[in-house]
């Protein structure tokens, strides 16, 4: 087909550049991230009324290796509670509109997620029940997260270095055959 032809069909021979939506930005706006964030804050509270209350009275009655465990575990538990609730508040500040995902990068924002040690403590198996739950929750939604992290990153690098060759053929496809 000679391109006089094509002008005749309503393809144009220059073609606005579609704007690129990443997966990031169009997860953090669905209700699945609004999941997501209802989950992760609703189990920081309850392990800090945990903490604060019921496990401070279990961690009194353990013995030496299960209390050395309860205090270790309690750290790297509220550690990476921590590290979670941040990533899903700067999540939700870029879904709102109050930072840019270039700021969300920056020193001030930037939260670094790292892969977590599956290495039981001695005495782990002498932790209360509802302690080593509460720790394994936070170990599901740690690895939820850094999926979703290592799927954000691939996508904003993928997003700025790599366009698809045949986006302009589907693009001047999609204005030559507007849906009904």
């Amino acid at each position: 087909m000679r391109r006089d032809s094509m002008k005749s069909f309503g393809v144009v021979n220059e073609l606005p550049k579609a704007a690129l939506l990443s997966f990031g930005d169009r997860f953090t706006t669905s209700p699945q991230f609004a999941k997501l964030y209802r989950e992760g804050m609703d189990l920081v509270e309850r392990t800090a009324e945990y903490l604060d209350g019921q496990g401070r009275a279990e961690s009194k009655t353990l013995t030496p290796p299960a209390s050395f465990a309860y205090s270790s575990e309690s750290i790297r538990l509220t550690t990476r509670l921590t590290q979670l609730a941040s990533w899903l508040l700067v999540r939700r500040a870029i879904a709102a509109g109050e930072i840019t995902a270039a700021e969300a990068h920056n020193h001030r924002h930037r939260v670094t997620l790292s892969p977590q040690s599956t290495t039981l403590p001695e005495g782990f198996d002498a932790l209360p029940e509802t302690f080593r739950f509460l720790i394994a929750e936070s170990q599901r939604l740690h690895d939820r997260i850094m999926r979703l992290e290592r799927i954000f990153s691939d996508g904003a690098v993928a997003a700025n270095e790599m366009v698809s060759p045949i986006g302009p053929q589907i693009e001047r496809i999609r204005l030559a055959f507007p849906a009904a």
